[in-house]
């Protein structure tokens, strides 16, 4: 296992990364470790922006489709913090640049009316405990190289759970729905850039029911005698793919009825 000092050193340069916009290379390449390292460097960077003034609100629970599954090696799904700071209004426009290599997913967000906790969390218990779901899209961002310029080294899914499970931020927007007006396997989206359909998707990509990636968190968080709380949003992991984009793309996830996601990069 990593040192307490190579875990803060660890966290320090995906913090460095993050404010100067310079991508760093994956901390793997130069240090051995496993998931319970991985986390450690996760929280020590939360605490970092924590310390800036940030508040948490949530979590977000990637990796849930089998596909992603497959591309980073594992059979689990991962998870990241979410603050105050990464939560953007629908129809808002962000700048590009402020982004690492940033990509755009699909999602469907809970948001909390009552807590969570237990290592046997039901779907029927996670849909009681929801006040509603909002479609939303996730902005993520590789504050380490997916594939390193000069070595051509991929990083793998402890650098990624290092750098929060890639977050960058969050949109919410559509309509908010009660968990009882929702067939979720069957929900989902169109995901377009500039018009351009870039993938389709349906909630059912989410090991079956995007109430599962709640579950899985909380069974999770259990072991560290930790819960979900109410007025938390989780975003219960993407059913498309990430898609890139760059400075003067418009994306558009449209949710049919459910309504629609916007954001633009200036």
């Amino acid at each position: 296992m990593l040192t307490p000092i190579q875990i803060a050193e660890a966290a320090e340069c995906l913090y460095a990364a993050e404010k100067d916009r310079v991508q760093i290379r994956a901390l793997t390449q130069f240090m051995e470790m496993d998931m319970t390292d991985a986390y450690a460097i996760q929280k020590s960077w939360v605490d970092r922006r924590l310390a800036d003034g940030e508040r948490v609100v949530g979590y977000k629970i990637g990796l849930t489709s089998k596909a992603m599954q497959l591309a980073m090696n594992i059979d689990t799904p991962d998870y990241g913090v979410l603050t105050d700071a990464m939560v953007f209004k629908n129809g808002s426009t962000l700048s590009a640049g402020e982004f690492l290599d940033p990509r755009i997913e699909s999602e469907f967000a809970f948001v909390l009316k009552s807590p969570l906790y237990g290592e046997f969390v039901s779907i029927e218990e996670v849909m009681r405990a929801t006040e509603y779901i909002q479609p939303a899209l996730e902005l993520i961002s590789a504050r380490s190289y997916r594939v390193d310029p000069e070595t051509g080294y991929t990083r793998n899914v402890y650098d990624t759970i290092a750098d929060n499970a890639a977050n960058a931020g969050i949109i919410l927007g559509g309509e908010r729905f009660s968990p009882n007006d929702l067939d979720l396997p069957h929900a989902g989206a169109i995901l377009k850039v500039n018009g351009e359909v870039e993938d389709t998707g349906l909630g059912a990509a989410v090991m079956g029911h995007p109430g599962h990636g709640i579950s899985w968190v909380c069974r999770r968080f259990a072991r560290h005698d930790i819960g979900l709380e109410p007025g938390q949003i989780i975003l219960s992991g993407s059913f498309t793919r990430p898609v890139p984009v760059m400075k003067g793309d418009q994306v558009t996830a449209d949710y049919g009825t459910l309504g629609q996601v916007e954001i633009r990069f200036s």
